[in-house]
């Protein structure tokens, strides 16, 4: 890097975190699964535990995982080096591409739960519908998700960590993997949540320390002094396509195309990631959906808090004395590298929020690579191995080759983001390009389980047209605006946003004229009887456990949810309106720079949410039932529900108000995450 600055903390502090906190977290996340295996009868040695928790994490933790899944380090960084460059619309649009699509995911995991109860991967569900060709279709889409995703965030994660502690980076990305696949080899998905919580319980207090400090530091002092340190700066260095030339002002035209962007993007992200498909998967029936929509909505402050406070403090403070670069300015690749809020978080805290941060990032990189693990491990266990090599593989064979997938992972990755790095990509033209490559998906894969009339070659035509179509319009627009192709030209603004919007809506005519001409009508009850639990020896007959058919969708059941997936889809409606028709949209078409009034109650309202977010995921996993599982772990007491084998099953009346209706007649696994 041009100008490379004296890192505020030495290499051994690198190496120390990367290296030390992720083999403590690591013996930590080993003690834990033993200590659920004799508290709880979790046993994760089977494929039921690995892959989906036995279908029994509450509604707390799933809440805290989603929250997790929009910590990671590409968020944090770039919500700050974004609003830096374009103004504070930007952490607004960040939020809102989390919290709609996290909600509209709700609705899927209810569904997903309604139509195959013993469904294990997304994977799953495309080969019964639609059949072998379909499904490596999918195969491909989602690993090329999951890598894009993960290869991302941890060129992101490496930066940072090498512009902390001048640790090497090819060093950190093979690093920053190692201890997070230790506890996922060990722990399974179980792990992932435990760990999500865990690292978002810190994060959550380091990130609320961070806005303190950014508004106490002497430089600032205030809201009020924060607004008139940025007046100041746009008047020398007015942001272009913006009103006034303020960061402070919501009609931004590049805010707007980002948002754009990311929100179209960031569907494509969510749908076509196996990870998020198996943490709905995983949630108890009762916690899908409050917990996907409680998640979702308390997502929203992270990008939008901290975007603004460290890209708004990044121009107030960059032409000051404790600015890392001072007395020159940023360059544009440390900006694109994501170095704004380590910059800003030097400046306000020293050597304290260096340390702070670099622990922050740690934590973000390793839950989001503990998730990313699990997914790609399960698609290669599951979906490949056991669809096309073990078509009777027992649960030994399907753990076997999970901790191989855990494994290649943990290597390939940092391979493919150390190859990134040497060729001149970055995060930012990942998180841009990524939606040329996801989109395409998006509809045919959420056709696959909302709409029964999607055809089997509608499902293989769209997504190949869709793919052709969003590279063409991708690449062809790079070359219309820049006269060339190249990495610079491609991770531009207009090119992405023309790729992926093209990507997103092509395969939606596709689809739908494919399947009219040759309809056909598929008959949901397939997965049923198609999905079955992984059997636990050669001699099982693989009936045992089972949800029955039956007995899953009595009146009772389908009643409630109905009711919802009906919830589901008033939150995807109500966050879509609000999160961006209402707000940013609506917003744009007002020409005005913010007043110092409308500036301090924005900033105020972005900290009360960041505290709220805080409490969801810090206390409600605590008061959903986790302080008591803690405790029996702790004490080293045997679980009442554990005394059971852990396939017993409970009358419905076990639920809180919240669950499924009393005295229905269901049967449901005892809630191991969620409080009876």
């Amino acid at each position: 890097m041009s100008d490379m600055l004296q890192a505020p903390l030495p290499q051994g502090a690198g190496y120390g975190v990367v290296v030390g906190f992720g083999v403590a977290f690591a013996l930590g996340m080993i003690w834990v699964t033993r200590s659920l295996r004799i508290s709880f009868n979790e046993d994760n040695n089977s494929t039921e535990t690995f892959m989906v928790a036995n279908r029994t994490v509450g509604t707390g933790l799933t809440a805290s995982a989603v929250i997790s899944s929009w910590l990671y380090s590409t968020a944090l960084l770039g919500a700050s080096l974004l609003t830096y460059k374009y103004g504070l619309a930007l952490g607004v649009w960040w939020g809102a591409s989390a919290s709609t699509m996290v909600c509209f995911l709700s609705l899927i995991s209810i569904e997903a739960k309604r139509r195959a109860p013993n469904a294990h991967t997304l994977l799953e569900l495309i080969r019964v519908r639609y059949g072998t060709t379909a499904h490596l279709i999918w195969i491909v889409f989602c690993l090329l998700t999951n890598i894009l995703n993960f290869s991302s965030m941890l060129l992101g994660a490496s930066a940072a960590v090498t512009s902390l502690t001048g640790m090497d980076v090819i060093a950190s990305t093979y690093l920053l993997p190692v201890g997070v696949g230790v506890y996922t080899y060990f722990g399974g998905l179980r792990a992932t949540f435990l760990t999500d919580y865990l690292h978002t319980f810190i994060i959550m207090i380091i990130l609320v320390w961070i806005t303190i400090k950014i508004i106490v530091v002497k430089e600032i002092g205030s809201i009020g002094a924060l607004y008139d340190a940025v007046i100041v700066a746009d008047k020398t260095r007015p942001v272009q396509g913006n009103y006034g030339g303020s960061h402070l002002t919501m009609r931004s035209e590049q805010c707007l195309y980002f948002g754009i962007l990311h929100v179209i993007s960031n569907f494509g992200a969510v749908i076509m990631d196996t990870g998020f498909w198996q943490k709905g998967f995983s949630a108890n029936v009762a916690s899908a959906v409050p917990g996907y929509v409680l998640g979702g909505i308390a997502s929203f402050s992270v990008p939008w808090a901290i975007g603004t406070f460290g890209g708004l403090a990044a121009v107030a403070l960059e032409s000051t004395e404790i600015f890392p670069t001072y007395p020159r300015m940023m360059t544009a690749e440390e900006v694109t590298s994501g170095l704004v809020l380590p910059y800003v978080v030097q400046a306000v805290a020293g050597k304290a929020g260096a340390g702070a941060l670099l622990l922050t990032i740690f934590m973000a990189c390793t839950s989001i690579a503990s998730a990313q693990m699990i997914a790609i491990s399960s698609i290669i266990s599951f979906d490949i191995y056991g669809t096309y090599f073990n078509k009777n593989a027992t649960d030994k064979q399907f753990i076997t080759w999970s901790h191989i997938g855990v494994v290649a992972t943990s290597i390939v990755i940092p391979t493919l983001a150390t190859a990134f790095n040497k060729g001149g990509v970055d995060m930012t033209w990942l998180l841009y390009m990524v939606g040329n490559i996801t989109n395409p998906g998006c509809i045919p894969t959420v056709f696959a389980l909302l709409w029964k009339g999607q055809t089997r070659a509608a499902a293989v035509v769209s997504p190949l047209v869709g793919v052709c179509c969003s590279l063409s319009v991708w690449l062809g627009t790079a070359y219309a605006y820049f006269g060339e192709v190249s990495v610079a030209s491609t991770g531009s603004t207009m090119p992405c946003l023309f790729g992926c919007v093209t990507a997103f809506f092509v395969p939606l005519p596709v689809t739908l004229i494919v399947s009219l001409v040759r309809p056909s009508s598929f008959d949901w009850s397939a997965f049923t009887k198609q999905i079955h639990k992984v059997r636990r020896s050669e001699q099982d007959t693989g009936d045992a456990g089972q949800e029955d058919p039956e007995e899953w969708f009595s009146p009772e059941m389908k009643r409630y949810i109905n009711r919802m997936s009906r919830w589901a889809a008033f939150w995807t409606v109500f966050t879509l309106l609000g999160h961006v028709f209402l707000w940013p949209l609506a917003m744009y078409g007002a020409k005005i720079v913010f007043s110092k009034t409308l500036f301090t109650a924005w900033i105020v309202i972005s900290l009360i949410y960041l505290w709220f977010t805080l409490v969801v995921a810090n206390f409600y996993p605590l008061y959903d039932g986790g302080a008591r599982k803690i405790w029996i772990v702790l004490r080293g007491q045997v679980a009442p529900e554990a005394s059971n084998q852990s396939e017993a099953q409970h009358d419905i009346s076990d639920y809180s108000s919240e669950g499924p209706p009393k005295n229905s007649g269901i049967k449901t696994k005892v809630l191991l995450t969620s409080q009876q």
